[in-house]
């Protein structure tokens, strides 16, 4: 079935391509062989209002249809994988979790930054011991009074070591299984958090791509995202 388009997303469409085609193509290799996010971009796209395409204009978003961001992702993927990958993770993994189980008090404190492209949102689930599994989660968060301290980490996180903010997963309960796993707003520039190992990747090398260690990571507790144990249902 072939999607019928409206005027005004055609238009959106084409501003992405127009994008893509002037600032993106021309340092595609370079940035490539050069394994060199384009911060730059990234800052345009936040200023195009393509960092918070499907986010209402409450929270600093364009407020726009989820075909819009399917036709900028499209437009920009078709020039440079990196940048569209980088883009879809910053959207639909980081932000897009805060906004859709985030409290108010997240929404306004975050969704503007990241929507505005000010930061940048990762997300972590992968793990050595467990790949993809949510339920092999290592990562643990003990509550300590008014705050979580947060141990373990984060294999192949895209935006890693660009990001502003991520939303890690962590064991909060053992005994509960798949039930027992939360999900955390992690501030990037929290001491407990470090940037470990840079993969070296075959391909989309401009997509940041790293592992994050969490070592007694301190966050308040208000920074639950969700319930307590509702990691699983909010992938």
């Amino acid at each position: 079935m072939t999607a019928v388009l409206t005027a005004e997303q055609k238009a959106i469409r084409q501003a992405a391509r127009e994008f893509a085609e002037h600032e993106i193509r021309p340092h595609v290799m370079e940035w490539d062989e050069a394994q060199q996010f384009p911060r730059d971009v990234f800052r345009k796209l936040g200023e195009l209002g393509f960092l918070g395409t499907i986010f209402p204009e409450k929270y600093g978003g364009a407020g726009l249809h989820y075909m819009d961001y399917i036709g900028v992702i499209e437009e920009i993927a078709a020039v440079d994988g990196s940048v569209g990958l980088s883009l879809a993770a910053h959207t639909s993994l980081g932000t897009n979790h805060i906004y859709q189980f985030g409290t108010e008090e997240q929404r306004q404190k975050y969704v503007p930054r990241l929507a505005s492209g000010e930061w940048l949102a990762a997300w972590g689930l992968t793990e050595a011991e467990a790949g993809s599994d949510s339920g092999g989660t290592q990562s643990t968060a003990v509550r300590d009074g008014d705050s979580w301290v947060v141990n373990g980490s984060k294999n192949f996180t895209t935006n890693a070591s660009v990001a502003g903010v991520a939303v890690l997963m962590a064991v909060t309960d053992r005994s509960s299984g798949r039930h027992g796993i939360s999900s955390f707003i992690v501030e990037l520039d929290n001491p407990g958090i470090r940037v470990g190992k840079k993969e070296n990747k075959l391909g989309m090398r401009a997509s940041d791509t790293c592992t994050l260690v969490m070592e007694d990571c301190r966050i308040p507790a208000g920074n639950l995202l969700g319930a307590e144990g509702t990691a699983s249902s909010t992938r």
